[in-house]
């Protein structure tokens, strides 16, 4: 069937599969990474937004 579609680069179409793959799967990686490092952390009661105010607030 492919060679009834010779319209088609399939080399590049393959190619383009397996690099989407790889970079899924390498994001899936770090992700898990990630989450692994910050299972344990303990949860800040102050908020980001409240921290990033107080350091603009200081300069």
């Amino acid at each position: 069937m492919m060679e009834e579609m010779d319209d088609i680069n399939w080399q590049a179409e393959i190619k383009q599969i397996v690099e989407k793959n790889v970079k899924e799967r390498k994001k899936q990686r770090i992700l898990a990474r990630a989450e692994e490092r910050w299972k344990d952390q303990v949860p800040n009661e102050r908020g980001a937004a409240e921290m990033i105010r107080e350091d603009r607030d200081a300069r």
